[in-house]
């Protein structure tokens, strides 16, 4: 019987090189600086859309994958369209002095919150060189010793009175400092207590009685000192509060004119006068104090008590603001008040107050990482609390949970008027539409960036601008025009398709790069294929260790993968790997076996938890097409089991289904398989062969065992044919297919496949669905005859069998 089967891929269609003269230039210095972004038009559309629309919900989700550029192109319009808004205004913390635990916000225009903080400043020096300067003035001091002369003139003339009451009766009256004293007196002077006990009796009764009808008579005199003390004093704060008034007047009053536009600065001007009437003295001129203060020390008493805390500040900017908060935590999205610890006890006031980036962000752009804000406790919550009520609170998280067990503060909520743009990817943003319902109320902008561009000449000259605008601003060398095709056709090779080009960007700036290196290391001025070539060689021997290691193994023996003869129920399956940055293709047997029984198909790699969903939705598939296929006119009775030989790890992906419906037509059918090959392909219930990923890196991982072994010709590769537009292959497999020593075929459908494996024509189906004789098809539909008539024939002996000794039987049924 003839071969059948498709013929070998052509080198032309194994990739698609750049023309050279199609680029129009002979280096990167030829070109000008690429301007925008790169082929993602939709994306800019999206983008144009979310910042024109001011109406709240229209956050912005930037969704794609690292690299594409989504972050650094976001920052650049966002920076651009911010300068043309309004600058906003600055917002600060002040004392609160009737309630400190609520401090109050004071907005003022973008600049002058530093001017408001700096006068501030000024006030203070000048009150602590006004007091207690001031009452040491001879005016104060005048007014002082009036008020105290008045009282202790009251006080004297009292004392007086009772004074000559008592020298009338021989008796005088001491004072000992604020203690007075009455005692007997005979010719002018006082007795002592000796003299006084010699007195006769009746002398002594009489002096008795006389001193306390003077103490009666000094308790009646003194019986308005308490209202002169109070008198005394009233007039002393009356006097003290006129002093600081008058003081206080022309060191406030060019504060109140230079923000009399300001209503709430006003108030707050009006509010501090009156505090200060209240404790100037005790914290600037208490004269109570027997050590005074250091100057540093009232400074420092003044500035906690009244110098403004600046949360949000414009100094010297021009539009809104773009903040990128790259740690998004609770307290540095929503600031935080902070506290020190005074004699074990946790002390704040609002001067502790820090604000956060939404403070910094208000009425301009917010720019957060979606992973890294819902890895953050609370703050996803948050976040929508403060975009859905439009209000920027400062509170702790853990006070809810009874955490916080300390005075904290309340400050006065800022009204929030901020657009957030979240940057994730395509999985986060779907799991954040399925599982949170505000999600698509708060961002209903979404920003798409695709994963690949289109392959046009536009979209190849903008890459060319890219990489100018690239060398330019990291000061590395320019490309030559060649050097320039080879990372056109690596970031094709990245896209995997002949007619795409990757849009990592980051990925061909990595290359660039390292390419520079090499260059620089050889000396050379300008970057070209050749520093791309070993720059690209230098980074597959850096992560090739894992790579090198399985192939040696399967050099060695110790993984058995045959590239020569043939087998019966055998044939290599391509894997592909992926550890860390590292991506290689690895070939894998994959081996079936046939016999009789009724127990179907057995994925072991599923029996044993091996298999992923996807991998045993293929084999289901694949016993799907064999009923079909084979079992029109019988019973599918087959037992039958299915491997990927030597995997020791979770298997997923259908891409394995073809290889497996060929091995196990091998084994049904008796007909071996050439093992120079290694297929790859998903299948449908219909035998028709689909497209799989990571196509050229399996291509390549079975041509390097190949290659190691020794290219024979009689090797190669069998592929879907709508796999055909991603080939993208290295030099090296191009070189030794141009070479016909090495080959790529792409098929359709398993019969296909099943040709060039077996070497010889599957069988197609007349009319009547009979496969020709002799054919691989119809040897395996005969053989599931066979197993079929077998079980039959098992089966109606049994039931012959249990007829003839029902009788007997019957009695132990009974018991």
């Amino acid at each position: 019987m003839s071969k059948a089967g498709p013929t070998p891929l052509s080198p032309e269609q194994l990739t698609v090189p750049i023309d050279l003269e199609s680029l129009g230039f002979t280096s990167t210095d030829d070109l000008e600086p690429f301007k925008g972004i790169l082929g993602q038009d939709r994306a800019v559309e999206a983008m144009h859309f979310g910042v024109a629309m001011r109406r709240p919900g229209y956050n912005m989700f930037v969704m794609g994958e690292p690299g594409t550029g989504r972050f650094s192109y976001a920052m650049r319009y966002l920076q651009a369209e911010a300068k043309r808004m309004a600058t906003p205004q600055d917002c600060i913390y002040v004392n609160n002095f009737d309630e400190p635990r609520e401090p109050r916000a004071l907005h003022m225009a973008p600049g002058i919150a530093a001017a408001f903080i700096e006068d501030t400043d000024h006030l203070i020096d000048n009150l602590l060189a006004t007091f207690p300067a001031v009452f040491e003035h001879p005016a104060f001091q005048q007014k002082k010793s009036a008020i105290d002369r008045r009282f202790n003139k009251r006080y004297d003339s009292a004392i007086d009175t009772v004074e000559r009451k008592a020298l009338e009766r021989n008796i005088a009256l001491y004072r000992e400092g604020q203690n007075l004293a009455f005692t007997p007196m005979r010719d002018g002077k006082g007795l002592d207590e000796a003299e006084f006990t010699r007195l006769p009796e009746a002398e002594r009764e009489r002096f008795h009685a006389d001193i306390s009808d003077l103490e009666e008579v000094l308790n009646e005199a003194l019986s308005s000192l308490p209202q002169w003390k109070r008198e005394s004093s009233n007039e002393l704060r009356e006097l003290n509060e006129q002093t600081i008034t008058d003081a206080l007047q022309p060191l406030l009053q060019p504060l109140t004119e230079r923000y009399c536009d300001n209503p709430g600065v006003c108030q707050y001007i009006q509010a501090m006068h009156q505090d200060l009437l209240k404790i100037v003295i005790e914290l600037i001129a208490d004269e109570r104090a027997t050590d005074a203060r250091p100057e540093a020390v009232k400074k420092a008493a003044l500035i906690e008590r009244y110098s403004p805390n600046p949360v949000i500040e414009h100094p010297g900017s021009r539009g809104a603001p773009v903040v990128h908060e790259p740690h998004p935590s609770y307290d540095n999205l929503f600031g935080r008040v902070e506290y020190s610890s005074e004699q074990g006890a946790l002390l704040t006031s609002y001067r502790h107050i820090r604000s956060g980036a939404l403070h910094r962000a208000n009425h301009g752009y917010l720019v957060l990482e979606a992973e890294k804000l819902l890895s953050e406790p609370f703050v996803w919550e948050a976040l929508k609390r403060a975009l859905q009520s439009r209000e920027l609170k400062i509170e702790s998280p853990w006070a809810d949970l009874g955490r916080l067990t300390t005075v904290t503060l309340t400050p006065e909520v800022i009204p929030l008027s901020v657009k957030v743009v979240l940057i994730g990817s395509r999985r986060i943003y779907y799991t954040l539409q399925d599982h949170d319902p505000d999600f698509q109320e708060l961002f209903r902008v979404l920003v798409d960036f695709d994963d690949y561009l289109p392959r046009t000449p536009d979209s190849i000259d903008g890459m060319a601008q890219l990489l100018k605008t690239r060398v330019d601003e990291e000061g590395m060398a320019p490309l030559s025009v060649a050097a320039v095709a080879r990372i056109l056709t690596y970031s094709a090779r990245l896209a995997e398709h002949q007619q795409h080009l990757s849009a990592s960007i980051s990925d061909i700036f990595q290359l660039v790069a390292e390419a520079d290196l090499t260059r620089q290391l050889a000396g050379d001025r300008v970057t070209d294929t050749g520093h791309i070539e070993r720059a690209l060689q230098a980074k597959e021997a850096r992560t090739g260790r894992a790579s090198a290691r399985i192939r040696e193994d399967m050099l060695s023996g110790v993984i058995l993968i045959d590239t020569a003869g043939a087998a019966v129920g055998k044939c290599n399956g391509l894997t592909v790997l992926a550890i860390g940055d590292s991506v290689f293709g690895v070939p894998a047997r994959i081996s079936a076996t046939v016999y009789p029984g009724s127990s179907g198909i057995v994925d072991i790699e599923r029996e044993v938890s091996l298999g992923q969903s996807i991998h045993s939705k293929g084999v289901m598939i694949l016993t799907g097409y064999l009923g079909s296929r084979y079992a029109q006119d019988h019973q599918l009775e087959i037992s039958a089991s299915i491997a990927l030989e030597q995997s020791y790890g979770y298997i997923d992906g259908d891409s394995a289904s073809l290889g497996e419906v060929c091995a196990l037509i091998s084994a049904l059918s008796r007909v071996p398989l050439k093992q120079g090959f290694a297929i790859t392909g998903s299948i449908n219930q219909f035998g028709e062969v689909q497209a799989v990923g990571g196509v050229n890196v399996k291509i390549e991982g079975f041509f390097r065992l190949c290659e190691a072994r020794g290219l024979t010709g009689e090797q190669g590769v069998i592929i879907p044919r709508s796999n055909v537009p991603n080939l993208m292959l290295h030099q090296t497999v191009l070189d030794a297919a141009k070479a016909g020593l090495f080959h790529i075929y792409a098929v359709e459908n398993v019969d296909q496949a099943l040709s060039l494996l077996a070497g010889e024509d599957a069988g197609t189906p007349d009319a009547a669905g009979n496969f020709p004789e002799g054919s691989i098809n119809a040897r395996a539909v005969q053989r599931l005859k066979t197993i079929n008539n077998r079980g039959q024939h098992n089966d109606d002996s049994d039931t012959r069998a249990g007829s003839g000794d029902e009788e007997e039987a019957a009695p132990l049924v009974k018991q």
